[in-house]
C-alpha cells in the first residue's frame, strides 16, 4: 500500500478547528462532513453508541457493513478525542488499536478501509502507513493494527493513554488470554468495540451478547437496505431509478440472499403449520423455510443452535423482549384483569439489592432492584414493608425465596397476619409436577420452576412470556444448563456454577421463577412438603 501524507498539525485549516466542537458532539456529522460516508440506519445507531458508550458488541451476517462502521468509528475516535494546547505544551493523546486473529484481516480488510476514509477526507493530519496512521509531531497519537497473539501479551502493556480505543474484528476467534490483556488498557476515556460473525457459542464475543457491560447490536442481512429496497422495487413500491439512488455499494444485496434460499443445506422448506419463531423460520418468495446453521450465521447474524444442555436459548429471550416492547408500546395491557404475582429474592450477605419481579399473567411488567439497609434486621423490616404494601392490592400474591434472608421477611409478614405471601423453597420436592408435555419430571422445586420458565419462553407454545429487555436478566437466563439424572428426572446445575461463570448470583432469574410456583402447592400444609437435597451436576 502506498504511504499517504495529508498535513501536519499546525497546518490544519481554520475551518476544521472552528467546527471541531460540532463534530465532537456528533460523530455522525463528522462521518458525513469530513469522511464523506453514508451510513445506514443501524450503522448510525452503532456509531452513536460507540461515541457515548464504553463497550459495544456487533454481531453480523456476511457483508453487512460491520467492518466499515468499525473503521469509521476508529477514525472518529482518533481525531475527535485528543485534547491539546500547543502554547502550554499540554496534550492528551489518543491511541487506537485494531486487532484480529489473523494478519490478513488487518492488512486486507481493516487497514484498507481506514486508508479510504483517510484519503477521502483530504485535510486530516497525519501519515497513512501500511499498518495505520501516525502523527509525526506526536508519537503518542496514532492508529495501529496488528495480529492478536496470545504469546505476545506484552504488546498491550504500552498502550495506556488518556484516550484508548480497541477494535477487535472477527472477535469469535480471539482467545480469552488476549481479551484479558486488552482489559488492562481499557482505562480513562476508553472504548472496546468487538465485531464478529457469530460462529461460536463460547468466548468473549458470545458472552458479550448477554453481558450488561455491552451495548449490543445485530446486523441481519434480511434487513439490509439493498435487500429491503430490492424487495420494494420488485413489489412496485419504488422505481429502478429510486433503488439505484438508495443502493449502498459493497453491502450485501438481494441476489446473494436469494441464492442462499436455493443452496442445499442452508434452509429447509417447511409447511406454514410447522412455523416456529424460535427457530427463526422465515418466509421468502411466498414459501416458508427453516434456516440451518449456515444461514443462521451468515445471513441472519444468529449463533448456531445451542447445545442440548442449555436451558433457555438466547433467541427465545430476544423474541420475548420484542413481545414485551410491542405490549408496552401499545399501552393496551389490562392490569385490572390480571392480578400481580410478585417474585421476591431478598439480599443476603455481600449483596446490596433485593429483587422484585412484577408479573401479570404472561407479562413481566418490570424488574425492580431495591437498595437495602446495612443491618439484617432493617433489611427484613424494609422488604417486608414493601411486600405488604404490594399485597394490599386485590388478588396479589408474593412468592418469596425463603432459603436464606427471605425467611426473616416471611416470618415478619406471618407475624402481621399476611396470608398471601408464599414461601418458596428450591429444595422442596416436586412430586407430581410435570412439564407442559406431561412427560418430564423434576428432581426438586428449583428444577420444576426453571423448566416452567423455559416452557413459558418457548416460542412453539402459545401466549409466550413477555420479558423486559434487561441485560442482567438476559445474562442470567442465557447461561443455565441442565441434565437428566439416572432416575430420569430433570436437574438444573447448582447456583454456584452459574455464579462462577457470570460473576454474581442469578438473583433476578430466581425472583422471576418464584412467580411460577404451582398453585396447588400454595395452600399445602408444610408437613406435607418433602424436601429433596440438590444433587451434584455432571
Amino acid at each position: 500500500m502506498q504511504e499517504g501524507f495529508n498535513i501536519s498539525v499546525d497546518e490544519i485549516p481554520h475551518e476544521f478547528v472552528s467546527i471541531l466542537h460540532k463534530w465532537k458532539e456528533d460523530w455522525n456529522t463528522f462521518a458525513s462532513d469530513v469522511l464523506g460516508v453514508t451510513l445506514d440506519v443501524q450503522q448510525v445507531e452503532i456509531l452513536t453508541a460507540i461515541q457515548h458508550g464504553r463497550r459495544i458488541s456487533v454481531r453480523s451476517g456476511t457483508a453487512r457493513g460491520k467492518d466499515f462502521v468499525a473503521a469509521v468509528a476508529a477514525v472518529c475516535f482518533l481525531y475527535l478525542t485528543p485534547e491539546f494546547d500547543l502554547e502550554k505544551e499540554q496534550f492528551h493523546s489518543t491511541k487506537v488499536v485494531l486487532t484480529a486473529p489473523t494478519g490478513r484481516q488487518i492488512r486486507n480488510i481493516m487497514i484498507p478501509e481506514i486508508s479510504k476514509l483517510f484519503n477521502r477526507a483530504k485535510f486530516l493530519p497525519g501519515r497513512m502507513l501500511t499498518t495505520g496512521i501516525r502523527m509525526p509531531d506526536f508519537p503518542e497519537w496514532f492508529l495501529d493494527g496488528f495480529k492478536a497473539q496470545d504469546e505476545n501479551v506484552e504488546a498491550w502493556s504500552g498502550l495506556h493513554a488518556p484516550n484508548v480505543m480497541v477494535v477487535v474484528t472477527e472477535a469469535s476467534g480471539i482467545s480469552q488470554t488476549t481479551m484479558d490483556s486488552i482489559e488492562g488498557v481499557l482505562q480513562g476515556n476508553s472504548r472496546l468495540l468487538i465485531i464478529f460473525n457469530p460462529n461460536r457459542t463460547i468466548g468473549e464475543a458470545y458472552q458479550s451478547t448477554k453481558s450488561p457491560l455491552y451495548t449490543k447490536f445485530k446486523l441481519n442481512c434480511m434487513n439490509a437496505p439493498n435487500v429491503i429496497n430490492k424487495i420494494r422495487e420488485n413489489n412496485g413500491e419504488i422505481t429502478a431509478e429510486e433503488f439505484k439512488e438508495l443502493e449502498i455499494p459493497g453491502q450485501v444485496d438481494f441476489e446473494w440472499v436469494d441464492d442462499k434460499f436455493r443452496k442445499p443445506g442452508w434452509v429447509t422448506p417447511i409447511a406454514e403449520t410447522d412455523v416456529d419463531p424460535g427457530k427463526f423460520d422465515l418466509k421468502w418468495d411466498g414459501k416458508w423455510f427453516r434456516p440451518g446453521n449456515l444461514f443462521r450465521v451468515k445471513v441472519l447474524g444468529e449463533f448456531p443452535e445451542e447445545g442440548d444442555d442449555l436451558l433457555i436459548p438466547l433467541s427465545w429471550i430476544e423474541l420475548s423482549n420484542e413481545k414485551w416492547k410491542a405490549i408496552t408500546e401499545s399501552g393496551a395491557f389490562d392490569f385490572s384483569n390480571n392480578p400481580k404475582k410478585l417474585g421476591v429474592d431478598v439480599a443476603g450477605m455481600g449483596r446490596d439489592n433485593s429483587c422484585f419481579v412484577h408479573r401479570h399473567a404472561n407479562y413481566i411488567h418490570k424488574v425492580e432492584l431495591i437498595q437495602n439497609a446495612l443491618k439484617k434486621e432493617t433489611i427484613h423490616m424494609e422488604v417486608a414493608g414493601r411486600v405488604k404494601n404490594e399485597l394490599e392490592k386485590p388478588g396479589t400474591f408474593a412468592f418469596i425465596d425463603t432459603i436464606g434472608e427471605g425467611a426473616g421477611v416471611q416470618s415478619r409478614l406471618a407475624e402481621q397476619g399476611v396470608t398471601n405471601a408464599i414461601s418458596v423453597k428450591f429444595s422442596q420436592g416436586a412430586k407430581g409436577l410435570r412439564d407442559l408435555t406431561g412427560e418430564r419430571e423434576f428432581a426438586n422445586m428449583r428444577a420444576y420452576l426453571y423448566w416452567a420458565l423455559r416452557d413459558a419462553l418457548n416460542p412453539a407454545h402459545d401466549n409466550t412470556l413477555a420479558l423486559p429487555p434487561d441485560d442482567m436478566l438476559t445474562e442470567e437466563l442465557a447461561d443455565i444448563h441442565w441434565e437428566v439424572q439416572s432416575n430420569g428426572k430433570i436437574l438444573i446445575e447448582p447456583k454456584d456454577d452459574i455464579k462462577q461463570r457470570i460473576g454474581r448470583s442469578p438473583d433476578i432469574a430466581d425472583g422471576l421463577v418464584n412467580t411460577f410456583y404451582p398453585e396447588r402447592f400454595i395452600h399445602q400444609a408444610a408437613s406435607e412438603v418433602t424436601d429433596a437435597d440438590e444433587a451434584g451436576f455432571f
